[in-house]
């Protein structure tokens, strides 16, 4: 099959939607399958390979290093006119997204969307609350205009069914467990963070924005270190909020993104991730801490709703408050924090990025089908 992906974000920009389309189209090619790539060019190319094609982006406002693609319609339809896809996953709402979703109706070209960001919630958390439910409208337009809408939890397609979504299909996510492993914890890192073995390192990995509630975690923090004076606030990531809060919090460490083989080792070498967003749509790191033996204390929903027992692999909870008493309850207990670290790397084990490929593949692969007995259904009439 010839499979197209279209995005408006792509590594090295580091973001979920960034990293999870990546792995979805390495998925398709290690099945067999001729994946074509549509993005924005990106400071460091030079001029379109023969599996991706480059268009032009704009910077995106308030995020630093992050682009979005600028309409695209009669490139696209040109470009699949001379070389048709079986199907089309659009995995982002901009307007490179929107011209894709036009060229592929345009065509005839079944198209999957990926719902990937909650931009209803964002809406809250930069203060214009009162545009969420445009915000809501303009992304349920959008993705009725495709075939299917993937989303990664049962949770958000039972929510996005109810506002009017129509063929919302979950499509699960997972974690490579021999890549955030345990194993990576690295005592030399620790002792760089100033941290002896017994001293707790708290972790936040993500960007560093103002969707992510980060005030809720440094307060949690404060709170630990009353306790722990030795314990220290690590943070893995960038974004527009960074600068301010390096100066408002001096004694924070502030590692920068981390890839590869430094991103595991860094989440590993944490004893406590705490992740206070409200506005995931799954949050790809509550996996990643939790295979690399990190308890983590989050929000009970997306991934932390699917696959973080409370109690067990750390804490989910509804509320602030329960939040932070959580964070203290779990600072406070060494040997509560390694048996749900133990707990945790466990069942992450039992989930396999193989199998996200493979139902991915099944569900590109159904739409072409589909279309191509219809339009043989249609000649034969």
């Amino acid at each position: 099959m010839r499979f197209a992906i279209v995005t408006e974000t792509y590594p090295p920009e580091v973001n979920g939607v960034a990293l999870t389309v990546q792995g979805l189209e390495t998925g398709l090619r290690q099945r067999g399958h001729a994946v074509s790539l549509i993005r924005p060019r990106q400071p460091a190319d030079a001029a379109d390979s023969g599996d991706t094609l480059l268009v032009r982006g704009a910077s995106l406002p308030r995020y630093p290093g992050l682009k979005f693609g600028l309409p695209a319609t009669r490139r696209l339809v040109a470009q699949w006119k001379a070389s048709p896809p079986d199907a089309i996953y659009v995995a982002t709402e901009g307007p490179l997204g929107w011209s894709a979703l036009r060229a592929a109706r345009r065509l005839g070209i079944p198209v999957a969307t990926g719902f990937h960001t909650r931009f209803d919630e964002y809406m809250r958390d930069y203060g214009v609350r009162f545009l969420q439910h445009t915000a809501l409208r303009w992304m349920r337009r959008f993705h009725n205009g495709a075939d299917a809408t993937l989303v990664p939890t049962r949770e958000l397609a039972d929510f996005l069914q109810s506002q009017g979504f129509h063929r919302v299909v979950r499509l699960a996510r997972a974690v490579d467990a021999r890549h955030f492993s345990p194993s990576r914890r690295d005592a030399t890192l620790r002792a760089a963070w100033g941290l002896g073995p017994d001293d707790l390192a708290v972790i936040y990995v993500g960007r560093i924005a103002a969707e992510k509630n980060l005030e809720l975690s440094i307060r949690a923090f404060r709170r630990i270190q009353q306790l722990q004076p030795t314990a220290k606030f690590v943070w893995v990531g960038d974004g527009p909020v960074r600068e301010r809060l390096a100066q408002e919090n001096p004694d924070f460490i502030f590692c920068g993104v981390q890839r590869g083989d430094a991103l595991a080792r860094h989440f590993a070498s944490g004893d406590l991730f705490l992740f206070s967003s409200h506005s995931e749509t799954f949050g790809n790191v509550t996996l990643e801490a939790m295979a690399s033996g990190v308890p983590t204390v989050a929000f009970n929903y997306g991934a932390a709703r699917e696959h973080l027992v409370d109690g067990v692999h750390g804490a989910a909870v509804d509320n602030d408050d329960d939040f932070i008493g959580a964070a203290l309850r779990l600072a406070g207990d060494a040997p509560a924090r390694r048996a749900m670290a133990d707990a945790a790397s466990d069942a992450m084990r039992a989930l396999h990025p193989d199998q996200v490929s493979a139902d991915f593949d099944a569900l590109l692969t159904d739409l072409a089908l589909t279309r191509r007995s219809h339009h043989a259904s249609v000649a034969a009439a």
